[in-house]
């Protein structure tokens, strides 16, 4: 996947598409679900499946809300592989069985991750490992994909040290394990504390090693509050289809360049890999800094959003002369 990002940088690496915007849970920091959409209808899924296909994308990530509330999720896992893509899903785990553990190894899920805020539920996450770690033992007996636990620090989580006993027990069951900080309920970043910092540094350096140990200076410098310079690639290598099927920067810039996905074109990936995001500097979103590292060496970023021109105004060829 790296080598091929590195031939070629007019396709995506990674795209996120989400099959359903309900969740089962209402965790008070999270701004990407709701209590009562339908899922998106398959043959559309399949659609979206093969135009990111089409588009050349590596690795798709099925997240939500919660994605086991599709129905017919396995299909769309079983589409991925079948247009030769990497399938992973992000989960909270809570509707994870021995039966459907095994249907999504049949389906060829690769990768599994799932987001545990605490050792028990609070009012802020529900996502605790009192009520997930049955779940974790049918994952570490049945999955014959890779599962992370990625667990948090920052502003909201109430007892750090609850990090490291959720990453200890993780490679106890023999998963990998990461570590996120979250911005607090305004959406500023807060340096941790020496406290958080001990638990984040801690937490780092379990488990395997992977290619997500490659963004470590992102990471020094949020838990540090200081901004990142680098150059984000979102809405060119990485890309975020939500439920009605518009492109966008990231879950946490709906809008930009809020695009059809069947109208979207290598003229729009070329744009959206010049163009400078604002809000790269405190970005926290791990995935993204991973794909853009592929590009970090390269193509400096010479439009605003606020200028974007449109393929029709500039030309194809004088995109190509400002790469």
């Amino acid at each position: 996947m790296i080598a091929r990002g590195l031939v070629s940088r007019d396709h995506p690496v990674l795209a996120h598409i989400i099959p359903v915007r309900r969740c089962n849970l209402a965790c008070g920091y999270c701004n990407e679900y709701d209590d009562h959409s339908d899922p998106v209808h398959t043959d559309l899924m399949l659609k979206r499946v093969d135009l990111l296909a089409d588009l050349g994308t590596a690795v798709i990530t099925i997240s939500g809300g919660e994605p086991l509330l599709h129905p017919e999720l396995e299909l769309i896992i079983s589409r991925m592989r079948e247009r030769r893509m990497i399938a992973g899903m992000i989960t909270n785990g809570y509707l994870l069985s021995r039966k459907r553990i095994q249907s999504l190894n049949a389906a060829g899920l690769d990768h599994l991750q799932i987001s545990i805020d605490n050792i028990n539920p609070d009012d802020v996450s529900m996502k605790s490992l009192k009520v997930l770690d049955k779940k974790l033992r049918y994952l570490a007996e049945e999955a014959d994909f890779k599962v992370n636990i990625n667990t948090v620090l920052g502003s909201g989580v109430r007892n750090p040290h609850d990090a490291s006993f959720i990453a200890h027990r993780a490679v106890e069951l023999g998963f990998t394990c990461t570590v996120g900080i979250i911005h607090d309920g305004g959406g500023h970043l807060r340096a941790l504390g020496e406290e958080e910092r001990a638990m984040f540094d801690e937490v780092r350096l379990l488990g395997k090693k992977g290619y997500a140990r490659l963004t470590k200076y992102f990471q020094e410098n949020l838990a540090s509050g200081q901004p990142n310079s680098w150059k984000c690639r979102a809405g060119a290598r990485y890309l975020y289809v939500c439920e009605d099927g518009l492109v966008h920067y990231c879950s946490q810039q709906k809008g930009y360049p809020g695009v059809p996905l069947e109208e979207y074109t290598v003229d729009d990936i070329r744009r959206e890999y010049l163009t400078a995001k604002a809000c790269a500097p405190y970005c926290t979103i791990s995935c993204v800094h991973q794909v853009s590292l592929i590009d970090f060496f390269r193509a400096p970023q010479k439009l605003e959003p606020a200028e974007r021109p449109s393929t029709e105004a500039v030309g194809v060829e004088k995109l190509v002369e400002l790469k």
